[in-house]
């Protein structure tokens, strides 16, 4: 006889659409535990600039993969993967659902569709080396290891494409990510989408919060504690920004139009991502009771 499969919740969509609001009520309402896939959030110290859930917001709800990394280090897709595995393990060994959460498709996908990632190790002596380089040299090494990387890669972040070049060394090039069958899970993969206008105010809303909140001087502690604004950069967004922010390059106000553009933008990268997986099914976030219908008959 087949074995039964683990039956996984995926909660998914672009940012600021209140993910991690529906996944915590799902796990109250359906005995889950939450396993975070945000590859910022899984950095320590990098809590309001990533919007990481507080421990009031979780409600009682254990939640996994939050501050497993130090930001000094290369978090890669790879090691997503075991880590989830390994809190997929622990949480049905409780008979508890696991549910996933969160906006880098990537992630997702890697568990969704069980693909087969190559592993290369760190190379710390490459990686110090390629640190001192400017954009325009990291792509430019890229192109002449790996032409075909180069042309999917984006160009501007520089944690990608130091890893690019490193595994290119590796292994001569890039290798492409095999799928798999995922024979271990069965998914339910809930959407959440907004409309542009709706999506574009609460990105500005949640961002004026979380500069109240105090994400200046977070940047600036993590820059205290040993991480070069170089590395801030690097990982996009809010703590790109904020490091031009505050090393003068740009002034306050240009800070926050610049980043409200830049997060609209990625958050059509991230719905063009997910729109290519056609068993996701999609719902206004206010539609509580047809997603928890939808679980029900799911569980």
């Amino acid at each position: 006889m087949q074995s039964k499969k683990l039956k996984i919740l995926v909660v998914l969509g672009p940012t600021a659409t209140g993910k991690s609001d529906l996944a915590v009520r799902l796990a109250k309402k359906f005995d889950g535990e939450i396993i975070s896939a945000d590859s910022r959030q899984v950095y320590k110290s990098m809590s309001i600039g990533t919007g990481k859930i507080t421990n009031k917001e979780k409600n009682g709800i254990k939640h996994h993969l939050l501050d497993v990394a130090s930001p000094k280090k290369i978090f890669t897709v790879a090691e997503y993967k075991i880590l989830t595995e390994q809190a997929i393990h622990k949480i049905t060994s409780k008979n508890k659902t696991p549910i996933i959460c969160g906006g880098t498709g990537f992630y997702i996908q890697s568990i969704v569709d069980d693909l087969q990632i190559p592993e290369v190790p760190a190379n710390f002596v490459l990686r110090q080396q390629l640190e001192s380089k400017s954009l325009g040299e990291l792509n430019t090494k890229l192109i002449k290891l790996d032409p075909i990387r180069a042309k999917n890669i984006d160009s501007k972040n520089n944690v990608r494409l130091v890893r690019a070049i490193e595994i290119a060394i590796a292994l001569g090039k890039v290798p492409k990510i095999k799928k798999g069958f995922n024979k271990k899970y069965e998914f339910l993969q809930i959407g959440l989408t907004l409309n542009n206008k709706k999506l574009e105010e609460k990105i500005n809303k949640r961002l004026s919060k979380r500069i109240r909140a105090g994400m200046i001087a977070e940047v600036k502690k993590i820059h205290k504690s040993g991480i070069s604004w170089r590395k801030l950069e690097s990982f996009g967004l809010e703590y790109k920004f904020v490091a031009k922010y505050l090393q003068d390059k740009i002034t306050k106000g240009d800070m926050i139009r610049l980043l409200e553009i830049a997060i609209r933008q990625y958050a059509k990268r991230q719905v063009t991502w997910f729109k290519r997986d056609k068993t996701i099914k999609w719902f206004d976030p206010k539609d509580y009771k047809k997603i928890a219908a939808q679980v029900q008959s799911f569980i």
